[in-house]
């Protein structure tokens, strides 16, 4: 098994704080920056999993990185630079407590809702007759709100966002927009590589001047879902499971294995040789999502590395 970051406990010049997330770490400088880890950690059903995939951070950290820099003409993002293979520094942000998903196929939690009788998710219609995987004639946002700490987050209508505050209508309104222009930008980077960008989820926040800039991750395995474009439609009428690259194998994977993150559940023992091909199939959608091999970066001493790294960019910036 190669060495994974599971946790960190870093002390970084200038820092003031340090927010720990289901996989990521956020280290709050003194100068209106952050620092942010992508670790190993495997979140599932909101929990995170006991053991780290070998690379995993390394993957969403730099799927990340080359998707930012595809929508930067859409929407202003935080990111400023990438000086370790898991790390990603940039602008202080205040988060809009509400994730931006969006559907353009009636996958995962919305086919799981369907399944169940449901015709509305989040206040948005979805159509009688449509069988799992089928695409919605427009793709539907569906927000959720943000958890703390491993919480489930919550499904919330458009209305009650504006409703209870926890979002401005004005600032709503531009977050539904670049929602949108994103996941026709994903959506046609993705067919390039012969994919289909399913859904996935946005994160935005406000700069101290005011703007509002797109943070966290983008287009990446964990806040997003792809199935393979060829063959799509034969397994479709067929009746047949479409292939896929998002982390929903270890869901599906949890859920034969008696685990859907319900109270009183156990999550079930990963062996070392499925950590392994967890961590082969993110190698696998790195590859086909960029388009471009996957370099192992050195994870003899991860942490020394990332300190090391960090602290060299700091100095020169």
């Amino acid at each position: 098994m190669s060495n994974t970051i599971t946790s960190t406990n870093f002390n970084f010049p200038g820092q003031q704080s340090v927010y720990k997330g289901k996989v990521r770490d956020v280290y709050s400088l003194d100068n209106d920056r952050l620092v942010m880890i992508a670790s190993d950690r495997l979140s599932a059903f909101d929990v995170v999993m006991p053991k780290g995939i070998p690379y995993k951070g390394q993957i969403l950290n730099q799927i990340a990185t080359k998707m930012m820099e595809k929508t930067s003409d859409i929407v202003p993002n935080w990111l400023e630079a990438t000086p370790d293979p898991n790390v990603a520094i940039g602008k202080k942000c205040e988060p809009f407590k509400v994730e931006m998903v969006i559907r353009g196929y009636m996958s995962g939690h919305a086919a799981r809702e369907y399944k169940a009788g449901k015709r509305e998710l989040c206040g948005v219609a979805m159509p009688e007759g449509l069988k799992e995987n089928d695409r919605f004639p427009n793709p539907i946002i569906t927000p959720a709100t943000k958890a703390e700490h491993g919480d489930h987050d919550e499904d919330i209508s458009r209305e009650n966002i504006i409703k209870r505050g926890i979002v401005s209508e004005e600032d709503y309104i531009q977050l539904e927009d670049y929602t949108r222009k994103l996941f026709q930008r994903g959506t046609e980077i993705a067919a390039k590589q012969d994919l289909i960008l399913v859904d996935t989820k946005y994160e935005f926040g406000k700069t101290a001047e005011g703007e509002i800039v797109l943070i966290d991750e983008i287009h990446t395995p964990d806040s997003s879902r792809y199935f393979y474009k060829n063959g799509y439609e034969e397994r479709q009428e067929n009746g047949e499971a479409q292939k896929q690259l998002s982390k929903e194998f270890v869901r599906q994977w949890l859920i034969a294995n008696g685990f859907q993150g319900l109270e009183g559940q156990n999550v079930p023992e990963m062996s070392d040789e499925y950590i392994e091909s967890v961590s082969e199939r993110y190698i696998e959608l790195y590859e086909n999502i960029t388009g471009e091999k996957f370099i192992k970066a050195d994870v003899s001493n991860i942490e020394n590395r990332i300190q090391q790294n960090v602290e060299t960019y700091l100095k020169a910036n």
